[in-house]
């Protein structure tokens, strides 16, 4: 596997880099006050909607090159990278893999131009669908589909444009695209959650929503669409774990260098120094299975599913004890909120717990193992 990454996608991660460095003197996006996330979530798509990072479609741009922006960005702020992956990447996504080309027309140039604010509407009793059959129906009344569901943890939806609720239509699985404005579509309080505190997320219901039947998208293959976004979703959520490492490993590198315990320089003591190399190894031993699992998604398919489990375990697990460990090296300093460490810590958890848990995700390796899958 060649990790050399050609000159455009070097410009690509030249030029990310530069946009989240200038964002240091920028409105604080971690901030969780709702009032301002929007335009905080407005004023980073301004930065970004020249880049190839939210065309899903640019083919100049190879997976491996498009993990390492992931990790870029999630790095600088867990908050927005989550409401970007889940509400521009992710949405972007669906529409163009499987929506009909007027539909293409009509909602990816405004997505991948950072000009719609777009909410993925999945789980419903339960973070995850592994084990529970969507309720979520839409039922055709002439000219128009009428949707009844709910769902519990929507990233974006206080202040998303468009949903793309995902439910069944008679036997099929589908795709209902819902304005914010629809009648019958009820947009929960926001939710407080340990981590992404810049986020907003919250639950919808959705009670006789009526829609025309041109904003509903049927994938070519129903039978295995939720199969794909869970690969896209636990894709997006590796690059987040890289991120959280990162931020975490640099800040507890610059507290061991620079801060002293005892008279002598935190990073002499040798336990530091121990920590330090473990939390680094994990890193970049993360950075390698997320670009592996990246790259055989984009080469060879039918292998990607249980290699992308083994990525989810490891690298979900290896954020929360990496993350861990900056705060032990941090002390004090760690335990007071507002650094990189302790707001890395707070989400690594839900990395383990969305997308495909690290739970389910072991049982379907060990099923691939003996050949049940």
């Amino acid at each position: 596997m060649n990790f050399d990454f050609s000159e455009t996608e070097q410009n690509f991660l030249k030029n990310l880099t530069e946009t989240t460095d200038s964002w240091a003197q920028s409105p604080d996006f971690e901030n969780p006050d709702l009032s301002r996330a929007e335009d905080r979530i407005r004023l980073a798509l301004s930065h970004l909607n020249n880049s190839p990072y939210l065309n899903p479609t640019a083919t100049d741009i190879g997976a491996s090159a498009r993990m390492t922006g992931m990790e870029i960005l999630a790095a600088h702020s867990p908050s927005l990278y989550l409401s970007v992956e889940m509400g521009f990447r992710l949405f972007g996504r669906m529409i163009s893999e499987w929506g009909a080309p007027e539909q293409k027309a009509a909602w990816l140039s405004s997505i991948i131009n950072g000009q719609t604010i777009g909410a993925v509407a999945l789980s419903e009793s339960a973070m995850n669908v592994d084990n529970e059959p969507l309720k979520t129906t839409g039922t055709l009344q002439g000219d128009d589909v009428v949707v009844t569901g709910s769902k519990s943890i929507v990233i974006n939806a206080p202040i998303a444009d468009w949903f793309a609720v995902v439910g069944r239509m008679g036997d099929r699985h589908a795709v209902f695209l819902v304005q914010k404005e629809s009648l019958g579509l009820t947009i929960g309080n926001r939710l407080q959650t340990l981590g992404f505190n810049a986020a907003a997320i919250s639950g919808i219901e959705l009670s006789d929503c009526r829609i025309p039947l041109s904003q509903v998208i049927f994938p070519v293959d129903s039978g295995n669409m939720l199969n794909h976004i869970r690969l896209w979703e636990n894709q997006s959520l590796l690059g987040c774990c890289n991120g959280l490492m990162k931020a975490a490993y640099e800040e507890a590198k610059h507290h061991a260098k620079t801060h002293k315990s005892g008279g002598r320089p935190v990073i002499a003591y040798q336990e530091v120094g121990f920590k330090l190399s473990e939390m680094l190894t994990l890193l970049q031993t993360s950075q390698l299975l997320a670009a592996r699992t990246a790259w055989t998604m984009e080469t060879n398919r039918s292998e990607a599913e249980s290699l992308m489990w083994c990525a989810k375990v490891f690298c979900a697990e290896a954020a929360e004890k990496v993350t861990g460990n900056a705060l032990q090296i941090l002390s004090g300093t760690g335990y007071v909120s507002g650094n990189a460490s302790e707001r890395a810590y707070r989400c690594a958890k839900f990395c383990q717990i969305a997308g495909t848990s690290t739970e389910i995700s072991r049982v379907k390796i060990g099923d691939t193992a003996l050949g049940y899958l």
